[in-house]
This record gives structure tokens, C-alpha cells and sequence, in this order.
């Protein structure tokens, strides 16, 4: 098991809701998932400061006074730490894109775990149930232009906040995945030749590695979901965000359950219905399910 959810807003005036919606859906999906859970939402302006790179850290033992310090003696620059939950965010202002405020993080934490990067995003995950860990992250409240959820049943590797989704280890990407990639140990080995390492033993993180590589390389999400799909083996839904596009994607055989809702304030997707009964106007909106092998995917 293990459930998704994702809101991709067309209608600004939604914007404000953006946290309560995504509260809703990732709760409804808590019994799709209890042990962990995490979202990432794009657009928060406390959480991303416009003009401003953010990165989320995990960081267990060091508080975010700590990590900002020391980050910022690095960079020569003032950087900012919130805690929400067990995961820091840490911003810098222009100048310092995400790429070096990571670089920064890296260099000055080493113990840090770096589970998110970005001008528009913020990853926030942990251990627990779903709504506990919203609660905690102050989701409820929080505005935005698109978010991401899930809710995890681990399979494969251990219950810990960087074991949980979403994965996002490329520049406002982020990646939610229901299912398993049965060779994902090889594939993994096979990235590790070419210098991009994994931090867990989670499959999703090996996906997330693989997909960021090609988008580095300069492709679109279609083409290196297409690449993806050639590489990694298994019976999956993946929902893949960006700064610009929300896209879903099934395997060719398409066991995992998935719905999609359009209208024209918002691009809804879930595992399961229930999840989008409580958005607004989803009594008339477009609802299908996807089609195995296509990618579906929507732009800002």
C-alpha cells in the first residue's frame, strides 16, 4: 500500500486553501499508509521566500539555530532555520542559489541529511500518523500553488523521517510513489558508477535519483519518465512535481490504483476518490482514472 495525493491549483483564489485541502486529502489515505508521511508544497512564501534558495534538513541532535550558523559561516551569508517537525528549513537570500546553499549544507553538516531543494519549495516529512505530522508542520494553515502528499507503509526499508516521501534530490523536484521497483538494489549500483549515490534504501529515492539525472541532462519530464520506465521494473503510480509541471505516470500494467479531477480551478490526484470528495466543485469535475504507460501532466 502506501497513498498519494496531489492538488495543483489553476485558480489563484484557491491559493489561501492550499495546506487545509491537502490536510483533508493526506488524511483520508492514513490507512493507505500510518507509519510515515510528508508533503511538499510549492508557493508558501514563509516557508520559500520569494527571491530566497531553501533547502529542507534532516538533521537529528542539531537545532535549526545550530544548522543555520554554522551553514552561514560557510556561505559568508546570512541563512535563516525553521524547525517543523523533525525536518529544518533553511533559506538564504539572492545570491546564493539552491544548488550552493546544498553545496553549503553539505560541507558545513556532514551528519545532515538534505531531503529538498529549491526557490519554491518545501519538503517537510517524518514519522507518525499523517494528520499528527500536518499538525505539526502547521500544514492546515499554510497557502500555496500546488502541493504534494504521502502516506507511507514502509515494505523495504526502514521507518525513519529520510526513509519517507516525498524524494526530492534535484532543484525543486519532487517525486511520491505507491508500489515497488523490483530491481531497484541494480539500478541503484548501476547510478552509484556514474557518482549519484542514494542516501536511504528506499526504491522511491533510486527512481528520484534517476529521473532528476535526466532531467539534468536536459529532458522533459515525458522523456525521462519514458527513460525511467525502460530501467526500472515493477508495478507503480508515480506523481512528479516541478517548479512549472505536476505530471502522473501508472506502469504498463497498472495495478496501483490512481484517480485524477479536473475542473477549472484545479488539477486534483489521489489513490483513491475519497481523498478529493471534499474539494470544492468536484461534484462536476472531469474524473478518470489513467491509462497504463502514459504520462499525464499539467503546466503551471
Amino acid at each position: 500500500m502506501c497513498g498519494i495525493v496531489g492538488l495543483h491549483l489553476r485558480d489563484p483564489d484557491l491559493e489561501p486553501r492550499l495546506g487545509d485541502l491537502l490536510t483533508t486529502m493526506l488524511g483520508e489515505m492514513t490507512d493507505r499508509g500510518s507509519d510515515s508521511a510528508g508533503v511538499a508544497v510549492y508557493g508558501n512564501p514563509d516557508w520559500t521566500p520569494a527571491g530566497s534558495a531553501t533547502v529542507t534538513v534532516l538533521a537529528d541532535g542539531v537545532d535549526a539555530l545550530t544548522l543555520s550558523s554554522r551553514v552561514g559561516t560557510h556561505l559568508g551569508c546570512e541563512v535563516r532555520g525553521r524547525e517543523l517537525g523533525a525536518t529544518v528549513l533553511l533559506s538564504a537570500g539572492t545570491g546564493t542559489g539552491p544548488e550552493a546553499l546544498a553545496s553549503a549544507v553539505r560541507a558545513a553538516v556532514p551528519e545532515a541529511v538534505l531531503v529538498g531543494l529549491g526557490s519554491e519549495l518545501a519538503v517537510l516529512k517524518g514519522v507518525g500518523l499523517p494528520l499528527d505530522l500536518a499538525a505539526g508542520f502547521g500544514l492546515p494553515g499554510a497557502s500555496g500553488w500546488q502541493g504534494v502528499g504521502h502516506t507511507r507503509m514502509a515494505t523495504e526499508s526502514a521507518v525513519t523521517p529520510a526513509g519517507s516521501h516525498p524524494f526530492s534530490v534535484g532543484p525543486d523536484q519532487c517525486i511520491v510513489h505507491n508500489g515497488s521497483f523490483s530491481n531497484h538494489a541494480s539500478v541503484r549500483r548501476e547510478l552509484a558508477r556514474r557518482d549519484i549515490h542514494c542516501d536511504t534504501l528506499n526504491d522511491t529515492e533510486v527512481a528520484a535519483r534517476f529521473v532528476a539525472a535526466q532531467i539534468a541532462l536536459g529532458a522533459g519530464i515525458d522523456q525521462a519518465l519514458a527513460e525511467m520506465a525502460g530501467v526500472l521494473d515493477g508495478f507503480y503510480t508515480l506523481l512528479v512535481s516541478t517548479a512549472e509541471e505536476f505530471a502522473v505516470f501508472r506502469d504498463p500494467i497498472a495495478c496501483k490504483p490512481a484517480v485524477i479531477a479536473e475542473t477549472d480551478r484545479y488539477v486534483a490526484m489521489a489513490s483513491e476518490y475519497r481523498a478529493m470528495a471534499h474539494l470544492p466543485g468536484i461534484d462536476e469535475a472531469h474524473l478518470y482514472e489513467p491509462e497504463p504507460g502514459r504520462v499525464y501532466h499539467w503546466h503551471r
